[in-house]
């Protein structure tokens, strides 16, 4: 609470002023040094980033990239695991799962951020021409990395306790529903997402939790869950508990592997949003074919098109998928990421290790 009359104080005219990556590292806190050390910043200070008119040619991110990429991040974990059972001839206890998860989960996240960044020294971002990509605010260097702590710890700690059990091995949790439970759960989490969504800002009331996450017109994945700890709640536990009572009313099994990889799909989807990269790309998901038809698949810009032209009144809620959009009449004209703009001759690579 103590860090809002400080960025008012100091920055009331732009309160997404970033400087203290330039400032004397000997001043930086522990949450500044974390950024550094982890390597996980949008860009990095020294390289050059490329700039692109609108009309220029951009790249596609072929689905089986994304696919590839999440599988071998989602599997590595439940193979250690199974591993661990195989040897020893028990299951992974709770705690120890709690915590081998919390860290998976985090290594994951960071990878796909570190990826991201020299995707972004490569290709560029949208908007380039105008704007460069917002970094983490100096008046929130503590409460952003303190939400992205939050978010990649309580995830997979509720997964765990919901859905894990010792007896178990990760390999009997999976079943052969996950190809259908992968498409399903992006679909049904963004249903939920794009009510609770379009609610923070049609009310006023509720606007007040989301508009500290609308500061950021040109995000970065560090700032996936810069916003107020109301909205926090809902992001990081309300909607993915919600979405799994409703995936076993289905009657689907969604035991703990099968969750784990849904949950991994809807990272990377939720980072690749907020990363502005100007790269085709739609997310990965078994629902393609599906989404296709109804023209329901997101590209990365229109989310960054929610936080560049929307404020109170707005436009792309969802965050997995362009459905409920679609359905409910809240999309708006992409820009830069039309059939014209892309080159089918330059597929991007995410190259997974």
């Amino acid at each position: 609470m103590a860090s809002r009359p400080e960025c008012v104080q100091q920055h009331p005219e732009n309160p997404m002023k970033s400087t203290w990556r330039r400032s004397d590292k000997r001043t930086w806190n522990l949450q500044q040094q974390l950024y550094d050390l982890l390597k996980i910043h949008p860009t990095d200070l020294d390289r050059e980033v490329p700039k692109h008119a609108k009309t220029d040619k951009m790249p596609y991110l072929p689905h089986l990239e994304g696919h590839k990429w999440i599988l071998a991040h989602a599997f590595w974990p439940l193979l250690v695991h199974a591993l661990f059972s195989y040897l020893s001839g028990k299951g992974l206890p709770l705690v120890a799962a709690l915590a081998f998860y919390v860290v998976a989960y985090k290594v994951n996240a960071i990878r796909i951020i570190r990826r991201m960044r020299e995707l972004g020294h490569q290709y560029g971002y949208l908007d380039g021409d105008k704007h460069d990509r917002d970094q983490v605010p100096d008046t929130k260097t503590r409460s952003v990395l303190n939400s992205l702590t939050a978010t990649s710890t309580i995830r997979p700690v509720i997964s765990v306790f919901l859905a894990y059990r010792a007896s178990q091995s990760p390999v009997e949790t999976l079943s052969w529903y996950l190809p259908l439970e992968i498409g399903v759960y992006g679909i049904v989490l963004d249903f939920y997402f794009y009510w609770y969504h379009r609610m923070m800002h049609d009310s006023d009331k509720l606007w007040q939790f989301h508009r500290t996450h609308h500061l950021t017109k040109h995000p970065s994945p560090l700032l996936s869950l810069y916003a107020d700890q109301v909205q926090e709640f809902f992001d990081i536990v309300g909607i993915p508990i919600i979405t799994y009572i409703t995936m076993r009313a289905f009657d689907l099994p969604m035991g703990f592997a099968d969750w784990w990889i849904c949950q991994q799909y809807v990272v990377w989807t939720e980072l690749w949003g907020h990363s502005g990269l100007r790269i085709i790309v739609t997310p990965p998901t078994t629902a393609t074919p599906f989404l296709w038809l109804l023209d329901g698949e997101l590209l990365t810009e229109d989310h960054d098109l929610h936080h560049r032209k929307g404020w109170k009144s707005s436009h792309n809620y969802g965050k997995q998928t362009r459905l409920w959009d679609r359905l409910f009449g809240t999309t708006t004209p992409r820009i830069e990421c039309i059939e014209s703009n892309i080159d089918w001759d330059s597929p991007a690579s995410l190259t997974v290790w």
